[in-house]
């Protein structure tokens, strides 16, 4: 064989050094790597599914698992998905696990940590669009994975982290099953719950709905009475929120909130929730059914109360089946000019769409500062114009996009950062939290039975073929637009919408776009939008209260507007006497 010339063989020679330096350097630097090595007790000792999730601390002051979020404080998390786990098994965590803040464990700095590890269980859903797919289902607690009953997590350790740690962490401890929501119940406060059949075709095991329903006083004495319904929509109540049939407790430990920058929060909290009971069961006060809504998936703490592809028909469910159970049991009137919705963040957004989806069954609707209403202004992306989600990009620039802010305008995350989070929590838009559940309402299915994402979640990139399926069913502010000619007649005077101009998510910039077209349409919208002057998630349109005080006061403002709607809109023969004692 010929023999290269000697500046050939140098080259190949060098190139064979490199290499084999190369291959050192990486070999190193896997072992110089922390790792961390979990098992689990054999109290559960059938193979397990989930996500695995290791947190670090700085802080002692609480658990790691409860100190992750979007601030500057925020703990540190690295997740990994496992199938089949045997008690006993070990699963690793080394720097392939992806983490947030710090994506990798090789990037950690060296020292002193409280850590702690949590399983977050998956069960196997079979379900009716031929898709089998890995999902924590809910489990009375609202799809809170630190709370979920059932879920394994390993005890609290102080450690020292540094470049070839060998750690060892065990799970052995199970968070309990929670009580019967049904030993709540008083004299006003009831609890529905039933098996949906439409939901449970779907997923191909049963599922349910729940709902808290708040009684009118003079329920029992007037027997002959029906009732308007309202709907107050939100994240899953696990009890009757903002509601208290006792005086504030005198020994109640004052809080401090930071958001509001007010002393004694709790306290404040507490003296609303009564004055709603004493409000509610005074002469005079609006005598209505009103009703929370437990609507959790195994993405979300709900559904955002419409049918979709992921969730399945969580729209006609609620609409179909629990709304007329409720109405059938405590004597509503059971006819859309007699039901309203009422709420304000995903309740705004869900409180728009169900008025939008179902026109005809409902009356008016309350939207206050509303999740993104217009995806052009989807928080800060525009999904149908921009090319990235994370940075505004040029020729020469990338600038971050912010995630929130405070009233000032300063910055806390970028939007990036808040994904990230995310995508360490749960992978398949399996966290539990704000951008999964959008993936999870508005997407199509992909082609491995999850969501298909907007965009990649570690570089931003939008995919505009998910934008436009988004823009043709969950747009909104399309969708008006759209379907005015048919939309118009049936929504007149229906729609308040309220928020701040300096809302912490940027949702105003949304409703801007809307009012534009309300403003305008033909026929008429006879549309109330209104904005509070700097204030922040979530203003409902109180323009004589800060926004910590409004926001604990919704019936008192909603409930003379829908008494109000209904004198006018009655149909010949429509009850407006038996209620109104």
């Amino acid at each position: 064989m010929h023999r290269p010339p000697t500046r050939f063989r140098f080259a190949l020679a060098t190139a064979a050094t490199l290499t084999a330096f190369a291959l050192f350097t990486h070999a190193h630097a896997l072992a110089a790597q922390p790792r961390i090595s979990i098992t689990r007790s054999g109290a559960i000792p059938a193979p397990l599914d989930g996500r695995l999730l290791l947190y670090l601390s700085t802080d002692t002051t609480g658990t790691p698992r409860s100190q992750v979020n979007d601030g500057a404080g925020t703990a540190q998390v690295f997740g990994i998905d496992v199938t089949s786990w045997r008690a006993g098994t070990p699963q690793t965590v080394d720097a392939t696990a992806f983490g947030y803040p710090v994506q990798s464990l090789r990037e950690l700095k060296p020292g002193r940590y409280r850590i702690q590890a949590l399983l977050n269980r998956y069960e196997r859903f079979t379900r009716s669009d031929g898709h089998t797919v890995l999902l924590p289902p809910d489990r009375g607690e609202g799809q809170q994975m630190n709370a979920k009953p059932g879920n394994l997590f390993s005890k609290p350790v102080t450690v020292t982290v540094a470049a070839n740690a060998r750690l060892q962490l065990e799970l052995t401890e199970e968070i309990p099953a929670l009580p019967d929501p049904a030993t709540q119940q008083t004299k006003y406060v009831k609890y529905v719950r039933i098996r949906s059949e439409r939901l449970s075709k779907f997923w191909g095991t049963d599922f349910f709905l729940a709902a808290w329903v708040l009684l009118p006083e003079g329920f029992d004495s007037h027997p002959d009475a029906r009732y308007p319904l309202v709907v107050n929509q939100g994240h899953f109540p696990a009890t009757l929120s903002g509601w208290r049939e006792t005086p504030p407790d005198p020994d109640l430990k004052p809080d401090y909130s930071a958001r509001f920058n007010l002393a004694g929060y709790n306290r404040i909290q507490q003296e609303l929730g009564y004055q709603l009971y004493k409000d509610w069961t005074a002469a005079g006060f609006p005598r209505a059914l009103m009703i929370e809504i437990q609507h959790p998936t195994p993405y979300y703490d709900d559904s955002y109360a419409v049918n979709s592809a992921n969730n399945g028909p969580y729209g006609d469910a609620i609409m179909y089946e629990l709304i007329p159970e409720i109405e059938k049991r405590y004597r509503g009137l059971g006819a859309g000019w007699a039901r309203f919705n009422f709420g304000g963040s995903t309740g705004g957004w869900e409180s728009m769409a169900v008025q939008l989806f179902y026109p005809d069954e409902f009356n008016g609707a309350w939207i206050a500062c509303p999740d993104p209403i217009d995806f052009r202004h989807f928080t800060v992306v525009d999904v149908y114009k921009d090319r990235n989600a994370y940075y505004d990009e040029g020729p020469f620039k990338r600038v971050p996009r912010p995630g929130t802010r405070n009233y000032l305008g300063h910055v806390n995350t970028t939007l990036e950062q808040m994904n990230h989070r995310e995508l360490a929590l749960g992978s398949h838009s399996r966290s539990g939290d704000q951008w999964d559940v959008w993936e999870s309402v508005y997407s199509p299915v992909g082609a491995d039975g999850y969501p298909k994402p907007i965009w990649d979640r570690r570089t931003g990139v939008i995919d505009t073929t998910v934008a436009a399926y988004w823009r043709e069913n969950f747009d909104l502010s399309h969708i008006l637009r759209r379907d005015w000619a048919r939309l118009g007649p049936k929504l007149r005077g229906k729609l308040r919408l309220y928020v701040g101009d300096m809302d912490n998510y940027y949702l105003n910039n949304a409703v801007y776009e809307v009012e534009k077209f309300l403003r305008q349409a033909d026929p008429p919208a006879d549309a109330v939008v209104d904005y509070g002057d700097r204030d922040e998630h979530c203003w409902n349109g109180d323009q004589t209260r800060s926004n910590a005080y409004s926001r604990l006061r919704y019936p008192q403002m909603v409930l003379p507007w829908a008494v109000e709607r209904m004198i006018m809109t009655a149909p010949v023969g429509g009850d407006l006497r038996s209620w109104r004692y």
